[in-house]
């Protein structure tokens, strides 16, 4: 078994970043921060065509349509439906995969994108321009991604088998954006485009190598091998080039329970097993037909709910911070399986990991807790906060959040949902307090989701509005990186999240899989099942 992890590899914007090594010797990291990840991306022999791929989710997501949702589970389930005009290789770089080739105008503001011919969408009919500008335009629209490296624009069709993007404001960031894995541009057909709802399509038809059969609520979804797929040329490299669809069938079981997502993946019911248990790992390792792998995924915090209650008061967010231990949290829910950084970009990304602010970063201080708590008269009113153990790591670390805080008057409500409800909760603010989620690894700062204005913890101050606008409409990267320097300082003062650490995915794969790549989140095509 062959299980190809990128997702440590540089995330480094196109051509204009300097790649380089990534570091293991940061030293507040957990030396298990990748244990059991394999970066070879070839395949230890010929592949075989058919049978079907039976992998495992903790919790299924709330829409397939990708621009609807930022969910880890709608993204790795609905990149192997829809495609997009670039995407990225293995350094992260924008490549080419609706798209032919694109130009830049020399001013910036025009972005053609030249359409590969002959491309057939999963209902048979070809796609063209009208289909391309339908589903942008969709994207711009909706997309917080690009509204942040975007901005205002508009695709326009040119000629059926070419588009162009119109920009009010040049962005270093826009192919970034276009090729970007988290609520991603995937096209689809103009009619399916023009029918969705305030909730999303009501049909999955893309062009990539599998096609919707199914969603069967609470139990799986059912992915078919795309028979009139047309790959491109280009040797594979990340999510870029050539993509052959090995399984006939691909089913995404939903399994919340971590004993039986162990015992199915240890038994062979299940060729591949993501977001497992943390304390599991052991477990996993030691199965005679399995491989451990848990590469680092990202980071997860706090989020607080600025738009009302006790944590639009900033010295209350201080107050917090100041009254965590933030490693004894880590360690305790992600079993080792974490590194310490108080970067908000990870360490392996030279190009934006900052070091600002981290004297603000795991310094517990009860004094300093107990003078900020009587600055705002805090009443001992109790906090209300959301998880649901559906994701143990959120839940894990709920627990101890609430001990530590109790331990210095902060009084805490823990209200436990399944991971439905909390995402329905979440989009009231009158609801919640605080809660604990992840942050998938994003190309640039100002994609953090915590910096939109219209994300679920509210508004930001005019200070981080404007340093965002200072690193979109920068000149250079070298000048964005300034801003961006700045901008974490007053981050770690003004806490629109607390980071807690860098985290990792716990996963069992089965030996007899073959060629399986993680790239944020996994990928089934070039991935084959060898008997």
């Amino acid at each position: 078994m062959k299980v190809i992890n990128k997702t440590l590899l540089l995330m480094f914007l196109a051509v204009l970043l300097v790649l380089a090594a990534c570091s293991n010797n940061d030293d507040n990291s957990s030396d298990n921060n990748s244990e059991g990840s394999n970066d070879n991306n070839e395949s230890s022999g010929e592949q075989t065509a058919g049978g079907d791929l039976q992998f495992v989710l903790n919790t299924q997501p709330p829409t397939i349509d990708p621009i609807m949702s930022t969910a880890t589970a709608t993204r790795d389930i609905s990149r192997h439906i829809y495609e997009t005009l670039v995407t990225i290789d293995s350094a992260y770089e924008p490549q080419p995969m609706l798209a032919e080739s694109w130009e830049i105008s020399e001013d910036g503001l025009t972005y053609t994108f030249n359409l590969r011919e002959g491309i057939k969408f999963h209902n048979g009919e070809e796609m063209t321009a009208d289909d391309v500008v339908a589903s942008m335009n969709r994207w711009l629209e909706r997309s917080s991604t690009a509204q942040s490296l975007i901005g205002e624009g508009t695709f326009e069709e040119v000629d059926k088998y070419t588009v162009e993007l119109k920009l009010q404001e040049p962005s270093i960031f826009v192919l970034l954006a276009l090729g970007g894995t988290l609520q991603f541009p995937g096209i689809m057909p103009k009619e399916i485009v023009e029918a969705a709802t305030e909730t999303g399509v009501e049909e999955h038809i893309g062009t990539a190598p599998f096609k919707f059969v199914e969603w069967k609520q609470d139990q799986y979804v059912h992915l078919e091998k795309f028979e009139d797929y047309t790959p491109r040329e280009e040797t594979a490299d990340g999510l870029a080039g050539e993509r052959i669809a090995y399984f006939d069938n691909v089913y995404i079981n939903f399994v919340p329970d971590p004993n039986t997502q162990l015992g199915g993946v240890t038994t062979g019911q299940y060729h591949i097993g993501h977001g497992m248990s943390y304390d599991m790992f052991d477990q996993l390792e030691s199965a005679e037909d399995v491989e451990a792998v848990a590469p680092i995924i990202g980071q997860y915090g706090i989020v607080f709910n600025k738009f009302e209650g006790q944590f639009a008061e900033v010295k209350m967010r201080q107050a917090v911070n100041a009254a965590l231990n933030l490693e004894d949290i880590a360690n305790a829910a992600l079993g080792g399986k974490y590194r310490m950084s108080s970067s908000y970009m990870q360490v392996e990304q030279e190009a934006w990991a900052s070091t600002e602010g981290e004297e603000l970063y795991n310094n517990p201080d009860p004094d300093k807790v107990q003078a900020l708590l009587d600055e705002i008269n805090y009443d001992g009113e109790p906090l209300t906060f959301i998880t649901s153990r559906e994701y143990s790591y959120m839940y894990d670390s709920a627990v101890i959040i609430k001990e530590q805080l109790e331990q210095v008057g902060i009084k805490v409500d823990l209200e436990v949902y399944d991971w439905a409800t909390v995402l329905t909760l979440r989009d009231d603010p009158s609801k919640w307090d605080l809660l604990i989620t992840g942050f998938p690894m994003t190309m640039t700062p100002v994609e953090q989701l915590f910096y939109n204005d219209t994300w679920i913890d509210g508004p930001e101050d005019e200070k981080t509005e404007q340093l965002l606008k200072d690193i979109a409409t920068a000149d250079t990267i070298e000048e964005a990186k300034v801003f961006w320097d700045e901008l974490q300082g007053h981050s770690w003062e003004i806490l629109p999240i607390l980071k807690i650490s860098d985290y990792t995915t716990v996963m069992g794969v089965n030996k007899n899989i073959e060629g399986f790549l993680y790239l944020d989140g996994p990928v089934f095509w070039n991935t084959s099942l060898n008997q």
